[in-house]
């Protein structure tokens, strides 16, 4: 009698560990951000939760943080801000980006830049990704808007450092006055 409890708890254990390591393999993952490309929204060197089915169940919407595979090479994953949906009309000049017309206003942004005006029309299933530290422009600015099987998933919660704990801010107030393209 006492055989057959020790083996159920043996089995219970073993199939929780296996739905643990699914969810944290799988669902979210862990990711380390080794550059300054959202800065300062994020600091330099941290960790982030990425929701990896995120855009399984919904599309990629204005103002998430996502992680993608870097264009010039997929095997470098990186992290930027969408910007651009599909069917969107990007335009910037020196200081400013607007959206179908409408001109944001970016509170994650410290020091506006863009080196050139361009205007940027996004394909479908395409995206439109900016970093939040605009100085660095390595980003749909130089490399094009992004196909969604570019995104791993979208960027949710810094763990560490502990001190820069927080739940990444998606910025809708900022994204709200845009209007969708028919």
């Amino acid at each position: 009698m006492k055989r057959s409890h020790f083996t159920r708890e043996i089995i219970e254990l073993v199939v929780i560990t296996l739905l643990l390591f699914v969810v944290i393999r799988f669902i979210i993952h862990g990711y380390h951000m080794q550059s300054s490309n959202m800065q300062p929204s994020i600091s330099n060197n941290a960790y982030i939760m990425v929701n990896r089915t995120s855009y399984m169940i919904g599309k990629p919407q204005r103002g998430d943080a996502v992680v993608l595979h870097y264009p010039p090479d997929t095997n470098i994953d990186v992290m930027g801000r969408i910007i651009g949906l599909p069917g969107d009309t990007i335009k910037a000049d020196k200081q400013h980006i607007s959206i179908n017309g409408t001109v944001l206003n970016e509170p994650y942004v410290q020091k506006p830049y863009n080196p050139e005006g361009h205007e940027w029309k996004v394909a479908d299933n395409s995206y439109f990704v900016l970093n939040d530290n605009r100085q660095v422009t390595d980003d749909s600015r130089n490399w094009g808007p992004v196909t969604q099987d570019m995104i791993v998933g979208k960027a949710v919660v810094v763990f560490w450092p502990t001190s820069s704990w927080q739940v990444i801010n998606t910025y809708s107030s900022t994204f709200t006055p845009v209007k969708n393209t028919p």
